[in-house]
C-alpha cells in the first residue's frame, strides 16, 4: 500500500542508491554488446534481458550458447552463477514480513547484488514495513530500467562502438567495487579466496566449468569457516 510511509522510505531507498547506481553502467553495456555478438536479434537479447535480469549469468551462459553447449550444462552454469541470491534472499526476507505475496515475488525477481548490499543494513534495522518495501523497490525499480536502457543501448550500438574501449574490465571494476563490503567477515573473505584461486587455476577447463567448480568452492569455504568460527568461539560470545 502506498503511504506517507512507503513514500519517505522510496525516497531514502533512491537517494541512497543513486550514487552506486553508476556501476551498472558499464556492466549493462558490456551484457548488450556481448548478446548481440552471440548472435541474437533485438528482441532476442531484450527478451533475454528482461526474462533473467542477471548480468553475470547472462554474460556466464552466452559463450556456452554460442558454442551449441547441451542445455543442461547452461541451465547448471546459470544455477550456480546465480546461487548467491538465494543466500541474499534468506538474508533479507525478514524485511518483507507482513508483505503480500506479490509484491514478495516482485521484490525477488528485482533483487540484485548492489541494492542488497545497499539497502539491506538499514531494512533490517527499520520496524516499518511499508518504509521497507518502499526502501527496496525505489532502488530496485530504477536499477531495472536503468539496466535495461543501458542494455538497449549497447544491443543497438554494438557494432559501433570501437574495439579499444575496455568495457570489459570497467565493468569487472564496478563489480569488485560492490564486492568489498561483502568481505568483511572471515566466511566472506574465505570464500571470496576459495573461489577465486579455484577460478585462476582451473581457468584452463573447457566449457566453463572452471567458473562452477569456483562457485561451489566459494561456497563450501564460506560455510566451512562460518562453522570453524561458532565452534572456536567461547561460549556466550557474540559471533
Amino acid at each position: 500500500m502506498i503511504n506517507d510511509s512507503f513514500r519517505r522510505g522510496a525516497r531514502e531507498g533512491f537517494i541512497h542508491f543513486l550514487p552506486l547506481s553508476i556501476g551498472l553502467i558499464p556492466w549493462a553495456l558490456v551484457t548488450g554488446v556481448a548478446m548481440r555478438s552471440a548472435g541474437f536479434s533485438v528482441p532476442e537479447a531484450m527478451g533475454m534481458n528482461v526474462i533473467v535480469f542477471a548480468g553475470t549469468a547472462q554474460l556466464g551462459t552466452l559463450p556456452l550458447i554460442m558454442i551449441g553447449a547441451p542445455m543442461w550444462l547452461i541451465l547448471l552454469t546459470s544455477l550456480a552463477l546465480n546461487l548467491r541470491f538465494v543466500i541474499f534472499s534468506a538474508a533479507i526476507a525478514p524485511a518483507f514480513e507482513g508483505v503480500s505475496l506479490w509484491r514478495r515475488i516482485l521484490s525477488g525477481y528485482l533483487l540484485t547484488d548492489g541494492v542488497f548490499a545497499a539497502c539491506s543494513p538499514r531494512m533490517l534495522a527499520s520496524d516499518n514495513k511499508d518504509w521497507r518495501l518502499g526502501y527496496y523497490l525505489a532502488p530496485s525499480l530504477w536499477s531495472w530500467g536503468l539496466w535495461q536502457v543501458l542494455a538497449l543501448v549497447g544491443v543497438l550500438g554494438a557494432s559501433a562502438l570501437p574495439t579499444t574501449w575496455s568495457l570489459e574490465f570497467m565493468a569487472s571494476i564496478a563489480l569488485m567495487v560492490l564486492l568489498v563490503p561483502f568481505v568483511a567477515s572471515r566466511p566472506m573473505l574465505a570464500a571470496a579466496i576459495a573461489a577465486s584461486s579455484t577460478a585462476v587455476a582451473l581457468a584452463s577447463l573447457p566449457l566453463r566449468l572452471g567458473l562452477i567448480a569456483a562457485i561451489f568452492a566459494g561456497i563450501g569455504a564460506g560455510f566451512a569457516t562460518e562453522r570453524w568460527t561458532q565452534s572456536s568461539a567461547p561460549p556466550g560470545t557474540a559471533r
